[in-house]
């Protein structure tokens, strides 16, 4: 019975693995299949994933519309930026909240929990009009500088630790910092160094799980970021805009054409789009996937 009963856990468990894996790569799987179709594949019945006439012609599309090497340096440039800043920002305010304890400091990180369940859309208005009026203050002469259109936003909100997401990565860091020894600390100021020294030398390199979640999860994050990147880059060239109006552009439209796409071969298109936006994200994750389980299992996320 013990027998039976370990095979039907083994059985059960891998059903529900299997299920699992096939609503995650389903989606995937069918977009690079449609990628190489041609349009008239799409009304073949016998073409399910191999596609009968295989085409390169869907990526040369997207390529040109999508003006894709210019908007991947651009993304990739500001996605860096964006986890670097976020990535040491988020750490220094999240060691503070563990171990130098103040007055009002619950009732802080309580608030950083707080801003998790804030929507994006409720302050969308005073952080667009903050940044196109930048005062500092006050300080500014003549009503501000104009910050749109330029990556100043996202790197002074990466800086403060109040960017897209930081109240979690403050959350976690917070509690990793908690979890560590007071002992290695202790022992450092016995020796004579001070909080910085303590800080950057002793819990800095025991932290390092935890910064590669911060750091992936920021870049992630920031690349598929659209919200912010619309309302602070508007009409620059960023992969999560130029993929927003890829059909537009590919349709003719904007040189006042009027070849528009058929419903059918925009799909193709916009899969086409899709799967190259992602690619990064997929590169990216096959070279850090044995940093990033190691890292989810050490800071205890898997909970």
């Amino acid at each position: 019975m013990k027998k039976v009963g370990r095979f039907l856990s083994r059985l059960i468990r891998a059903i529900v693995i299997l299920g699992i894996c096939y609503i995650i790569l389903m989606p995937l799987l069918t977009k690079i299949s449609s990628s190489f179709m041609m349009e008239r594949d799409l009304y073949d019945q016998t073409v399910k994933w191999i596609p009968r006439n295989p085409t390169l012609d869907n990526y040369k599309l997207v390529w040109k519309y999508m003006k894709y090497p210019e908007a991947f340096k651009n993304s990739l440039v500001l996605a860096l930026t964006v986890s670097l800043l976020q990535l040491v920002s988020c750490t220094v305010v999240g060691y503070g909240f563990a171990r130098f304890p103040f007055k009002g400091s619950k009732l802080l990180f309580g608030l950083v929990v707080f801003i998790l369940i804030v929507p994006p859309q409720m302050i969308m208005i005073p952080l667009y009009l903050n940044f196109r009026y930048f005062d500092l203050f006050g300080l500014l002469p003549n009503g501000g500088v104009n910050l749109l259109g330029t990556y100043w936003p996202f790197i002074l909100t990466s800086v403060t630790a109040t960017g897209l997401r930081n109240g979690i990565f403050i959350y976690i860091l917070r509690q990793f910092f908690r979890a560590m020894p007071r002992d290695l600390e202790d022992a450092a100021y016995v020796d004579g160094a001070g909080p910085l020294r303590t800080f950057v030398q002793i819990m800095l390199p025991g932290a390092v799980p935890a910064m590669v979640i911060v750091f992936l999860f920021a870049f992630v994050w920031q690349w598929n970021d659209f919200f912010l990147t619309n309302i602070f880059l508007g009409g620059k060239t960023m992969l999560p805009l130029t993929l927003d109006g890829l059909l537009f552009s590919a349709s003719g439209y904007m040189v006042g054409g009027n070849n528009m796409l058929t419903g059918q071969y925009a799909s193709l298109v916009n899969n086409t789009g899709m799967l190259m936006f992602m690619a990064p994200l997929l590169i990216l994750y096959a070279f850090m996937q044995r940093y990033f389980i190691e890292s989810i299992q050490r800071t205890g996320l898997v909970g």
